[in-house]
């Protein structure tokens, strides 16, 4: 019993610093838009070495996004014509050779679109 406590004591410093770079996401700025809007996530260890593909998701579909920007700390987006109105979650697939779906603690809202509505003016 006390071999394992100690076996595990000594593996915890390995595991930390890979658990330590995962990619989070702490926050979305601004936190809602209409599909084509761009939206920056702040966060850590973002960069494209961490990071290779950006989705937002609504636990049925996940819809790709257009990645404009990113960094060690924020990743820049347009929301895809895809996107339907409600609130989406956003997801991250790792990169590197196993790569993972990561749900993040980061939500958006797709506003609906406007409709255009046309006014003619008439004369009496």
């Amino acid at each position: 019993m006390r071999f394992v406590f100690v076996l595990s004591l000594l593996s915890l410093p390995l595991a930390l610093p890979a658990r330590a770079q995962v990619p989070m996401m702490n926050s979305v700025e601004p936190d809602s838009g209409k599909i084509g809007s761009v939206l920056r996530i702040q966060g850590v260890y973002l960069g494209k070495e961490k990071v290779d593909e950006v989705y937002l998701t609504d636990h049925t579909f996940d819809m790709k996004v257009k990645v404009l920007d990113q960094s060690e700390d924020s990743i820049q987006f347009r929301i895809p014509p895809s996107a339907k109105p409600g609130r989406l979650q956003l997801l991250v697939k790792t990169a590197g050779k196993k790569p993972l779906l990561l749900e993040q603690p980061v939500y958006i809202t797709v506003e609906e679109k406007e409709t255009a509505v046309e006014v003619t003016a008439s004369s009496h």
